[in-house]
């Protein structure tokens, strides 16, 4: 059976040799974040601080640090919902091969919650000044929970299957919030309680809320899957864990749940805002201090041999990696029923997740023309852009499977050479203006807007990518360094960006469609050209977390005609850092020195940083 709480987590992986403990005191503030990172990055094993400075409980890190690690916590329930999710797909696999689905049966008793009376969870009563005061970067507005599972119920219908547990940052401290009393609660948009919430406003009364943290590890993995409005993560998290999830009744609030390491409980004013942030966040810059919903605290609750579960985000990869790994094996399979027509669909975690998306979809609209274009694959894009939380996504690059059936999303390089190869970029690209991006993405126009571009390729090869920079190479004035990324895409030094200038525009206007720049169909301008062109990580990260297409995309020998915008020559995306950008995140150099001394030789992470 899969653990019933964290405790049980922590013992098997350091039984099994896949978590060490830190004696030593270690500070909440930056240390312990900077130890998780250092450790994420050397592959190393979960990491149990027995000794938090001037805390009474136990925090632990890292837990899903490695894909493999991550299998191994769920191995029990893996198989099973595989199952469950290939019956999704296929209902008639069931009576054709039932020996292979006999354990979806019991998932689906799992699946249901249940509702009992008392649970270690109700063991304890403290104040929010006892938790664990954790910070990450150095400009952190206070301290947050970084893995909380909050838990509302509609308004409107209320009860257990009405329920949506979400994963949406909580501010501990810091800024306006009253001390014991206040925290932040920020969830970006399309999230399900953003449902609940609005539900409440038109109701006029508060938003009830509970927020867990630690328990079994399925309950933080049901918190970040992006199941379907409606579904209950609760349900999953039972299929996960092999075993009901218990709820303790709590006569005039939430159900909590019963086997948590902590609870606050609380509900949220509908009227009241206060400024959360600034977060230092996934994209690796840090998302700025914004109003947004605050929760006052009732009750704080712990069971008695409690463990604070915690991660850090920040410029990927870091350890919520493996969690976009593990939903994808879970979930993959069953993109094909959710949005017909499309086959594949990869989130880049190098690129912040949200900013880029690549998929495989369907040509077979004409499939008796002799060249292939873009037509099926289209109606594929905007399904997608409609589809949860990828309606987030500002660059969608999408291709059809029927010109290479063996491409896989997932293999990045092989999909851009695949793109590029093919892309018409007089035809292929298709922009939607003042929309929503992520919230925490501010290279757009103002907070939550921006754009997004989908990039279609379909038919025959038309070019050769070039993988040399030619001798005879010349650059408008002031842009130098041209540095190879990616065949067929080039990195060039650009001047610093200053509010309202022109330099994308001139760059463009200075070459023609002859120019030897076009055997790249593909040029980035950056700041730093070889930092861009290092690694393929580098690419992803500076181009599509620094871009907004609209007002970031040019090319040479553009044109604008019955509305459609396009180039004859290479497409170029302005990729350096504006004004209204968010700044990036950079570890204190004093926190780096201390934490270099826990891996020489002596120290508990000698070995492993």
């Amino acid at each position: 059976m899969g653990y019933r709480g964290l405790r049980e987590c922590v013992t098997d992986l350091e039984r099994t040799g896949q978590l060490i403990r830190i004696e030593q005191e270690i500070d909440a503030n930056l240390e312990a974040a900077e130890i998780q990172r250092r450790v994420y990055q050397a592959g190393g094993p979960a990491v149990y601080f027995a000794n938090v400075r001037g805390c009474r409980f136990p925090m632990v890190s890292n837990l899903f640090g490695t894909i493999d690690r991550t299998r191994y916590i769920f191995r029990d329930a893996l198989r099973a919902v595989n199952h469950l999710v290939e019956l999704k797909v296929d209902p008639t696999q069931f009576w054709k091969h039932p020996w292979r689905y006999r354990d979806v049966p019991f998932s689906l008793l799992h699946m249901l919650p249940r509702s009992c009376s008392r649970g270690p969870i109700m063991q304890n009563r403290i104040q929010l000044e006892d938790l664990p005061q954790l910070k990450s970067w150095p400009d952190d507005g206070g301290p947050f929970v970084t893995l909380p599972q909050v838990y509302t119920e509609s308004p409107r219908r209320g009860g257990l299957m009405n329920s949506n547990l979400g994963m949406y940052r909580i501010q501990l401290a810091g800024n306006d919030y009253q001390p014991n009393r206040q925290i932040g609660l920020h969830y970006q948009i399309h999230r399900s309680i953003g449902v609940h919430h609005a539900e409440a406003i038109e109701k006029g009364e508060p938003l009830k809320v509970n927020v867990f943290v630690g328990g079994a590890p399925a309950m933080t993995l049901s918190a970040v899957m992006p199941l379907p409005e409606g579904l209950s993560e609760l349900t999953f998290a039972g299929a996960l864990s092999k075993r009901a999830i218990r709820m303790v009744r709590n006569p005039g609030g939430l159900p909590i749940y019963a086997d948590a390491d902590f609870c606050i409980s609380g509900w949220v004013d509908p009227e009241q805002l206060l400024p959360e942030g600034p977060f230092g966040d996934h994209l690796g810059y840090y998302s700025l201090k914004h109003p947004f919903p605050v929760m006052n605290v009732e009750a704080v609750y712990h069971r008695n041999d409690a463990i604070w579960p915690f991660t850090v985000v920040g410029r990927p990869p870091q350890e919520d990696t493996a969690f976009g790994a593990i939903i994808h094996e879970i979930t993959g399979p069953a993109i094909p029923s959710v949005i017909p027509g499309v086959h594949q669909v990869h989130a880049v975690d190098a690129a912040g997740v949200h900013p880029l998306l690549l998929a495989v979809g369907s040509e077979r609209y004409t499939p008796y023309d002799q060249q292939r274009k873009p037509q099926e694959i289209l109606t594929n894009a905007n399904a997608i852009l409609g589809q949860g939380q990828l309606s987030l996504a500002k660059y969608l690059m999408i291709v059809a499977r029927e010109d290479n059936p063996e491409l896989d999303a997932e293999e990045i390089d092989d999909f851009l050479s695949h793109l590029l190869e093919r892309i018409d970029w007089r035809r292929d690209l298709h922009f939607q203006t003042c929309t929503t991006i992520d919230t925490l993405d501010y290279s757009g126009t103002g907070f939550n807007m921006g754009s997004k571009v989908v990039m279609a390729a379909a038919g025959p090869v038309t070019r050769e990518l070039a993988t040399e920079i030619p001798g005879d190479f010349s650059l408008p004035d002031g842009f130098t360094a041209p540095r190879l990324c990616h065949p067929g895409i080039l990195a060039v030094h650009a001047p610093r960006f200053v509010e309202g200038n022109q330099d994308l525009r001139q760059f463009c206007a200075a070459l023609n469609s002859s120019h030897p720049l076009n055997r790249f169909p593909l040029v980035v301008l950056v700041d730093d050209s070889d930092f861009t062109a290092a690694s393929l990580n580098n690419f992803l990260w500076t181009v599509f977390t620094r871009s907004n297409p609209a007002s970031d995309i040019d090319g040479i020998d553009a044109f604008t005609e019955q509305k459609h915008w396009g180039c004859r020559g290479a497409l170029v995306i302005d990729a350096r850092i504006k004004p209204h950008h968010a700044p990036p995140l950079v570890e204190d150099p004093e926190i780096t020195r201390r934490v270099d001394q826990l891996g020489a030789p002596g120290g508990p992470l000698h070995g492993i940083i």
